[in-house]
């Protein structure tokens, strides 16, 4: 008979250690399972990942969470999508919008109609063809429509939020339902002698807890799954060279855009996310072209408000271990996998593991199978993610910039050099089962940054002609005009918070 997981711990506080901890609340206490989280206030957490992307509204809603009361308590903001600049090659920008692009066509994706017939009169940019792209560029915002015939049923957005709020809200919820908070330095990691497992922490200060289930949320320390079970990292800073990071708060600016920004410079790219109370804001750089110093003068320079804080440099090294579960212990979050923020995954690559976990959820004898299930789900996931990163900066347009040099002329992958392959010669892109990203979102990028493939699928030329063109007029015309319709995503974000702060 299988004895069933009775305690589970997760070491580490911050944005993975609660979110695993609120979810377990949620799903894994059932009156018998103790859920048992440690974290020292002592240890910093990086705390900058504010910007996310759709799926996070799936999590929340998994959670019962109310979208005003979240909305209140973060300080968040919607995100439509995020807006490139300078990767296609300095001065041009453009956005990969979250949602649905224009109409397919008898089953064709919309893009090929485009590609044949962008250079008609009225057809226009792709961006155009994107509900969320339109209404971006506008500084507004609504809700999607659960009509299908609606053209507000093709949006989809995310949330800008203080992740340091994030945290703390959803620790409230965790207390609430029994999860216990020790506080503490783990100074030793005991193993069990006959499995090799994780047995017991030793505290600071004496204290020992035991437990069955490890969860390591310890950031890049990756104290449990690569201190105490040695699970190798593979180093994929070839691919993504930058290592640091300067961030800093800034004062609100107006409009309230519903859009993260990546601004492209000669050694990295720059973020700016809005959020209710301020701008988070950060530079991403390579530390052999960039010293610290100046990177943080950089920074301060381009902000948009007054800084509010002093800057934080951060160091990190991207890539992933071997596994992200071994033994009983499993590493969500930055213990087991970073890619920097550029297309905001970090948050759902955590929710995706704790919902990997929950669906495979082991008893105290760990069947192999599961392990072995949950690492290639996983790592399937992070290297597709890592090969969409890898993208934006292979397909720049930076000419005479030697770091951009550099990146545009490297070996990629050949999972990326084979989905390039695919769309330069037909425009097709495939979407496998292991891809976050959708097809729409491929071409986004794609197209934004110049890669013009040289041809299209010829099964658009069995359509008609004039009549797939003014389909694309119209479809343009419609979306410009419900964009202009919609509220500004300032005052929508105003009456949820204040109804949030009412009820919560």
């Amino acid at each position: 008979m299988s004895e069933p997981i009775r305690d589970v711990v997760i070491v580490g506080g911050g944005t993975a250690g609660w979110m695993m901890a609120a979810a377990a609340a949620r799903f894994l206490a059932d009156g018998q399972r103790r859920i048992t989280l440690v974290e020292s206030e002592a240890i910093g957490t990086v705390g900058v990942g504010e910007a996310t992307i759709p799926p996070i509204r799936e999590f929340l809603g998994l959670l019962g969470i109310p979208e005003a009361e979240f909305v209140a308590a973060t300080g968040a903001t919607m995100k439509l999508g995020i807006e490139f600049h300078g990767w296609g090659a300095p001065g041009e920008r453009y956005i990969h919008p979250f949602g649905q692009q224009g109409r397919d066509f008898d089953g064709i994706d919309f893009h090929m109609a485009w590609l044949k017939h962008r250079a008609a009169d009225g057809i226009g940019p792709l961006e155009d063809y994107w509900l969320s792209a339109v209404a971006a560029r506008a500084s507004r915002f609504a809700p999607p429509s659960a009509d299908g015939r609606s053209p507000l049923s093709q949006l989809a957005y995310a949330y800008h939020f203080d992740a340091s709020r994030f945290a703390a809200y959803l620790r409230r919820r965790a207390e609430d339902h029994g999860v216990v908070r020790v506080e503490g330095r783990i100074t030793r990691v005991a193993h069990d002698g006959a499995s090799g497992h994780v047995a017991q922490l030793h505290l600071d200060g004496g204290r020992i807890v035991t437990g069955d289930l490890f969860i390591d949320c310890s950031g890049f320390r990756s104290l449990l799954l690569g201190d105490a079970m040695k699970v190798p990292f593979r180093d994929w800073t070839h691919w993504l060279p930058c290592d640091r990071a300067v961030a800093v708060p800034s004062a609100r600016t107006e409009p309230l855009l519903p859009l993260t920004r990546a601004i492209a410079h000669d050694a990295g790219w720059r973020w700016r996310i809005p959020l209710q109370h301020r701008t988070g804001n950060g530079l991403v750089y390579a530390s052999g072209l960039l010293s610290d110093d100046a990177a943080t003068a950089r920074l301060l320079a381009a902000l948009d408000g007054a800084a509010e804080g002093e800057p934080r440099t951060l160091s990190f090294r991207t890539g992933r271990r071997d596994r992200l579960w071994e033994g009983n212990v499993v590493a969500l979050g930055l213990a087991g996998a970073f890619l920097e923020p550029l297309e905001s995954t970090s948050i759902h690559l955590i929710q995706s593991g704790i919902q990997k976990l929950f669906a495979l959820f082991p008893d105290r004898g760990f069947a192999p199978i599961l392990t072995q299930e949950y690492n290639r789900l996983m790592a399937a996931q992070i290297d597709a993610v890592r090969d969409f990163v890898i993208l934006h900066y292979s397909a720049n347009g930076r000419v005479g910039e030697p770091f951009w040099d550099a990146l545009r002329t490297m070996t990629l992958p050949d999972t990326l050099a084979t989905r390039l392959a695919l769309f330069r010669e037909k425009g097709r892109v495939l979407r496998y089962d292991d891809d976050l990203f959708s097809v729409a979102s491929w071409v986004a990028v794609l197209i934004g940054q110049g890669v013009m493939p040289t041809g299209y699928d010829p099964l658009v030329d069995a359509l008609d002609d004039a009549r797939v063109i003014a389909a694309m007029r119209e479809l343009r015309g419609g979306y410009a005009r419900v964009a202009a319709q919609l509220p500004a995503h300032g005052a929508v974000v105003q009456e949820l918070a204040a109804r949030g702060a009412a009820t919560g």
